[in-house]
């Protein structure tokens, strides 16, 4: 997001984050009972329309019952990422303030609310010769290749980033070959451009819960998106002209059933490794959020203590 001068937002923003499966939009719609607010989704997959059971987007009643921004902005052949996010979530909190109600920014993608209260790092240009060599990669040895590359020459990222994840691992490389610095170093770089937005009342809360519980959330969210029709959903994905190898048929839940439809995974194995690298996906959250140092965290059980504090937070005085 490239602005002349930072726009600064001083009316309360309130910023609800937690893993996949704890519980995020339960507690939104609470936190709505009291306070009179608008949902911003802070998730990279849910602004994607005609995805819909693999995002775990709330319902449709839900949507009508609460005003909702971010979700169904765009088709799953659109790029979307965090200067994306930072763009549209500003234009939203603005928008929100304007009309007297509480912008409420919740997901799970720490990357975009670090983009958001920390600022993105520089936008860099990559030479046309640098991706031309990394698709011919791609193609002739394939992204498992380029992921053990990324390692080598970029640990922290290449930890961070999932094999499986094609955008983010070309991205990653095309950082380190076009400047010769690691993509995140970057990052850790990041406060020499300062943040696009400032705010001046903000409270994060983080939701968190023992982690045997959350992989039984886990286990029974995968089980609701298969029984609510997931793979019926990737296979019109696909007859609707969607590429099972796109950036968001790639992700949780879509590659899956992409692997299962192409015969690759039988169903029981689609499940085992649903489940599994679901669990894997909340750990890599959990690895983002802990690099936010402003989140409150809650133990989602309690819930009185999070409303009380909110409500404080509200009533505090500038």
């Amino acid at each position: 997001m490239t602005i002349d001068k930072p726009v600064v937002i001083s009316e309360p923003v309130l910023v609800l984050i937690g893993p996949t499966a704890i519980g995020k939009t339960a507690f939104s719609f609470e936190i709505n009972e009291l306070f009179t607010c608008e949902i911003i989704s802070m998730d990279s997959m849910q602004v994607y329309k005609y995805m819909d059971i693999g995002t775990a987007k709330p319902t449709k009643e839900e949507l009508s019952q609460v005003p909702h921004h971010l979700i169904d902005i765009i088709t799953p052949d659109k790029q979307y990422n965090a200067a994306c996010f930072v763009r549209d979530c500003v234009e939203a909190i603005k928008a929100i303030n304007g009309r007297g109600n509480i912008p409420l920014v919740t997901g799970g993608t720490g990357l975009y609310l670090s983009s958001l209260i920390n600022g993105l790092f520089e936008n860099i240009k990559v030479k046309d010769e640098v991706r031309a060599g990394l698709q011919e990669q791609l193609d002739s040895k394939g992204l498992s290749f380029l992921h053990t590359e990324l390692c080598r020459l970029d640990s922290v990222s290449g930890e961070r980033v999932h094999p499986n994840d094609k955008q983010r691992v070309l991205r990653g490389l095309e950082i380190f070959y076009s400047t010769d610095i690691p993509w995140s170093t970057h990052l850790a770089t990041q406060k020499n451009n300062p943040p696009a937005v400032s705010f001046k009342k903000m409270l994060q809360i983080g939701l968190t819960c023992d982690r045997e519980l959350l992989y039984k959330r886990i286990e029974h969210r995968c089980q609701i998106m298969l029984k609510e029709g997931l793979i019926e959903e990737v296979e019109k994905l696909r007859e609707m002209g969607y590429k099972p190898e796109s950036s968001p048929m790639q992700s949780i839940g879509y590659r899956h059933a992409n692997q299962l439809i192409d015969g690759i995974w039988s169903n029981e194995e689609m499940v085992a490794n649903l489940s599994r690298d679901t669990r894997r996906y909340a750990k890599r959250q959990m690895t983002w959020f802990r690099r936010l140092p402003a989140l409150n965290w809650y133990e989602r059980t309690m819930r009185d203590k999070m409303m009380a504090d909110i409500d404080i937070f509200m009533n505090k005085q500038p």
